[in-house]
């Protein structure tokens, strides 16, 4: 029998699998903060409407989103201020 090496050829495999399905989701959510930079407001559901404290029909404008229903999405406020701080920089 042929003597075996002892090399660990699995775990780098996996590190490397890994940082890829890292880096796809990155661009993924990158790509999708691109594409659709808004998302349903969570406090009021994309309604834009605020129910009463406790559960009657009287309602507000929701406070979160000012009413409209949609929020920026944490990403796209990313984008938005890198934008703004390069245009910061290269127009001096």
């Amino acid at each position: 029998m042929p003597a075996l090496a002892a090399t660990a050829t699995g775990q780098p495999a996996a590190a490397v699998l890994l940082f890829l399905a890292l880096i796809i989701v990155t661009f993924g959510y990158i790509l999708a903060c691109w594409l659709w930079p808004f998302v349903a407001c969570r406090r009021c559901k994309g309604t834009g409407k605020r129910r009463a404290l406790f559960g009657g029909k009287a309602f507000g404008i929701c406070r979160r989103c000012d009413g409209t229903g949609r929020q920026l999405r944490p990403g796209r406020r990313v984008i938005n201020y890198l934008r703004v701080l390069h245009s910061k920089d290269t127009n001096r």
